[in-house]
């Protein structure tokens, strides 16, 4: 009997969080209740941060934090070209252009360096992407957008719950996003979240997620409200806010646990010779999102499709992540993007696995998946 596909992440429901769910359904709210203030406080004293706002995804949540910065057509926005396509999408959304800085070669993550190169006079903010669990290099960035007076849109879809020199990732930018997509570290099955703390970005964002519509003015009535901005129906649900407040209780324990495999990985990979391991800087704790590594020898480099498949049809769910977002059709046929403008972020790709890495890996998983990995690796040597 085939062993059962171990996937590359995974969301992990007990019975707390039905509990908690099933409390939610039997409630008179459904959408928009007391779950969702009382999910979005929880968030901010968690990450430091004096305000929050829940969305229906991280993509909403990117989208939202573009808009309160002002974003529009004419406007540069820089970002990493290794991420999920939404963090380029975003600044589309709004009008505006993205623009990518190539990436530092150790973590995938964008280079402080090639973010001064790419400022013109048009750039009005930066989005870093914390790849993996790993932390950008927020004070230099936060350096560079104060002396070109830039916003900072820190896109921790992947770094919930990391550590940069001893402080929560949440509180390092202007705004951050959060997501809780199921392969996350928490989950409300889709969901999102903006964290500032910034009283005016705070307003711009409640009121985005709900079409633009404030009710704090005066006029006719109680019942008065005005459409002040084009805004959008993001609204999560009290659904499951319920579920990530059963969610978040576990989080630092479900970030324990991938760091527990990320060592184990560690510790038994790091003498192969055919592939290097994550890079975790001196002054970050990783939340490990992803296990990213990284084929070395030209050989297994030209065999990773191979490589990749031998490894999935052995129950291995590898994954890889990404494909740079400048090298997507829409990106080239848009802004005639081609191969080799990021020579960093196209080296990553065409070399990263992602090893599975999440909270319901048992100690026969992690071994199974180490020992699947020396053995798939062994003809390359």
């Amino acid at each position: 009997m085939p062993r059962k596909l171990i996937q590359y992440s995974t969301q992990l429901i007990d019975n707390n969080d039905i509990k908690a769910v099933t409390s939610a359904l039997k409630s008179p709210y459904l959408t928009q209740g007391p779950k969702v203030a009382e999910f979005e406080s929880k968030v901010a004293r968690y990450c430091g941060v004096n305000y929050s706002v829940a969305m229906n995804s991280g993509t909403s949540a990117l989208h939202g934090a573009c808009f309160a910065a002002g974003i529009k057509k004419g406007d540069e926005v820089i970002t990493s070209p290794i991420t999920f396509v939404a963090s380029a999408n975003c600044i589309l959304y709004c009008g505006g252009t993205p623009v990518f800085a190539d990436v530092d070669e150790d973590t995938a993550l964008i280079s402080a360096e090639q973010i001064k190169e790419k400022i013109t006079p048009r750039t009005k903010a930066i989005i870093p992407v914390d790849y993996a669990g790993h932390p950008c290099d927020m004070d230099e960035i936060r350096r560079i957008a104060k002396k070109n007076d830039l916003f900072v849109i820190e896109d921790a879809a992947h770094s919930m719950g990391a550590a940069y020199n001893g402080k929560k990732v949440g509180s390092l930018a202007d705004m951050t996003i959060l997501s809780f997509h199921a392969v996350k570290h928490i989950t409300t099955g889709e969901g999102g979240m903006v964290l500032t703390n910034n009283k005016d970005l705070y307003d711009n964002l409640i009121k985005f997620r709900t079409h633009g519509i404030t009710r704090n003015v005066s006029g006719d009535g109680p019942w008065y409200y005005e459409m002040q901005d084009l805004g959008y129906n993001y609204r999560l649900t009290d659904i499951q806010c319920a579920l990530g407040i059963s969610q978040l209780k576990k989080l630092d324990t479900f970030i324990k646990i991938r760091r527990r495999i990320a060592a184990a990985y560690k510790a038994k990979l790091s003498d192969l010779k055919e592939i290097s391991l994550p890079t975790e800087r001196t002054n970050v704790r990783s939340s490990y999102h992803l296990y990213p590594v990284r084929l070395k020898s030209r050989r297994s480099i030209a065999n990773k499709r191979e490589i990749f498949q031998s490894l999935r049809s052995a129950g291995i769910g590898v994954n890889v992540h990404y494909i740079p977002v400048p090298l997507q059709p829409y990106y080239r046929n848009k802004f005639g993007y081609k191969t080799g403008d990021f020579p960093a972020a196209e080296a990553f790709y065409q070399s990263e696995i992602s090893l599975p890495i999440h909270q319901k890996m048992t100690s026969d998983d992690i071994s199974f998946v180490i020992s699947a990995v020396k053995r798939m690796l062994k003809k390359y040597s």
